[in-house]
């Protein structure tokens, strides 16, 4: 086996050097059209070789900077966004030469910091750019480039493959005068006591310019309605702000939400495949994946869903967010259910126990249920039928992919009469299906925990079919649950635990909600 795997990704890697064969022949061929924009580039070259220097690296890595082993689609940048654009980037040199900035546009002086992109310390390797540091994400092979054998870094080769002969670039604006920046703030909304608390205390955050701070809210409290005067303050006061959160659903929701608040201010929407992931602006929305693209570029970060998978157990992805942000700025913790790793380093924190519209949450009823020989069994058959009669949508969750796969047909046949549909990471119609499932076209959702936090549906109750499976936890758990009565026309709801085996999760996650519910009623 394990020579086929070698077999395996030493072909790859020969098909990867014929590619970059056939980009060197088309660079030669470019290298007259490339003098004139080289010029352009002066500025920048000189400061890229005078860091070289201090590195002890050829000047020659970074003068031929712009020659680009593959066509690419220049920027226009403007006088006003020289310092959006560049800022806190850190880029690979295909990436630096497609920046289209002329000399004379800018009225600030930007600087460029080289260092290799992976390090290596003995038999211990560093990727600078993922900052993995896992010696199995790492592999070797013969490089077209250097031609010698090279490391490359499997934990990031979604962005490109990075590699020991390579150089990451780190552009700064060391010098800028702060202005204060048109928000044209829309947030009308009157918050409860305890949001204006929580909303106070993160603005006092951001103006002081503390480093950390936690908001501890229970699901359906309005954790994003707290956020906007906190950002419109910072904005106001020339800080750049991103929010992070480690699910792409969560923040697609997110976007037309901050648009409608926010009607003069640019924002971008970053996350894979996105057509933002090239563009910067003050007010930028990603996922924490696409944080990799940054290092001290913001002054305030908010990372949403700080406890969801895969944030919570990635140190690469904990590690980017810091490096992100600058080393003045403010951290912003939201959670529904923080993990003790995140608890046990006693950050200020602002407890908000109670939902927006004051009512406590569902408490989940635990049923025992056998799935062996049939994935729908007669008990949760019957529930259905009966959860129908209330007129609510049905979110049904279940652990596997190949479970929503299985699960779909045989409730299509059973109940012909109802629209149902299923969604999960491999699904290509999966937005298409949860915007029918939020205008109520879809009456059953079958879904993974890619639907278990951040989306919001107006009145729906909630099956978790085999809630024993060791993808629920305790935060999974409770965040489900969480997705039932959040509407303050409807703010009661059903949750169905169905399970063969009564967990420490299941356990866990009904005793802190009733705890949660019982510190907000005494509130």
């Amino acid at each position: 086996m394990l020579k086929k795997l070698d077999q395996s990704i030493r072909t790859l890697n020969q098909q990867i050097d014929r590619n970059i064969m056939r980009g060197h022949a088309s660079m030669k061929s470019r290298s007259q059209q490339m003098i004139q924009l080289f010029k352009h580039h002066q500025p920048v070259l000189t400061s890229i070789r005078e860091n070289d220097r201090r590195n002890n690296r050829p000047s020659h890595q970074s003068s031929d900077i712009l020659l680009n082993k593959e066509p690419v689609v220049h920027e226009e940048v403007t006088q006003d966004d020289t310092y959006l654009l560049l800022d806190g980037l850190l880029v690979t040199k295909d990436r630096l030469s497609s920046l289209k900035v002329k000399g004379d546009q800018w009225n600030v002086a930007v600087n460029v910091d080289t260092f290799p992109a992976i390090t290596q310390k003995y038999v211990f390797k560093r990727c600078e750019r993922c900052l993995n540091e896992d010696s199995t994400l790492f592999l070797f092979f013969p490089c077209g480039k250097c031609h010698k054998t090279d490391w490359y870094c499997l934990n990031c080769l979604t962005y490109g493959r990075i590699t020991t002969c390579q150089t990451l670039y780190h552009l700064r604006v060391p010098a800028r005068k702060i202005k204060s920046l048109e928000t044209g703030f829309q947030f009308t909304s009157t918050l409860t006591p305890h949001q204006q608390q929580a909303s106070d205390r993160l603005a006092k955050a951001i103006k002081t310019g503390e480093r950390h701070l936690l908001i501890h809210a229970v699901c359906g409290a309005g954790k994003t309605e707290m956020l906007f005067h906190g950002i419109n303050d910072a904005l106001k006061s020339g800080k750049r702000v991103a929010v992070a959160t480690p699910r792409q659903d969560v923040i697609k929701e997110l976007l037309p939400r901050f648009q409608a608040v926010f009607t003069s201010v640019q924002i971008v929407c970053q996350y894979g495949g996105s057509d933002d992931n090239s563009k910067q602006a003050w007010l930028t929305l990603c996922t924490t994946h696409q944080l990799i693209r940054y290092k001290a570029a913001f002054d305030v970060l908010i990372i949403d869903e700080v406890d969801a998978f895969p944030y919570h157990h990635d140190q690469s992805l904990i590690k980017q967010s810091k490096r992100a942000l600058k080393g003045t700025g403010t951290f912003i913790y939201l959670s529904a259910t923080p993990r003790q790793a995140l608890v046990k380093k006693r950050y200020p924190t602002c407890f908000v126990p109670v939902r927006y519209h004051g009512h406590p949450l569902p408490v989940p009823e635990a049923y025992f249920t056998r799935f062996k020989n049939t994935p729908l069994p007669r008990n949760i058959k019957e529930a259905i039928i009966h959860q129908r009669e209330n007129n609510r949508q049905l979110l049904l969750f279940v652990a596997t992919i190949k479970q929503a796969n299985t699960l779909l047909p045989y409730l299509q046949t059973t109940f012909k009469n109802l629209t149902i549909e299923a969604v999960h990471a491999s699904s290509d119609e999966r937005k298409q299906h949860i915007d029918q499932f939020r205008l109520t076209t879809i009456d059953v959702l079958v879904t993974t925990t890619i639907l278990e936090r951040g989306v919001t549906f107006p009145s729906v109750d909630v099956f978790v079919l085999q809630a024993d499976h060791d993808v629920f936890d305790e935060a999974a758990l409770v965040q489900i649950a969480g997705r039932a009565g959040r509407s303050k026309n409807d703010p009661t709801g059903s949750v169905h635990f169905y399970f063969e085996t009564y967990t420490k999760a299941i356990r866990k996650a009904i005793k802190a909600i009733k705890q949660m519910n019982a510190l907000g009623e005494k509130l």
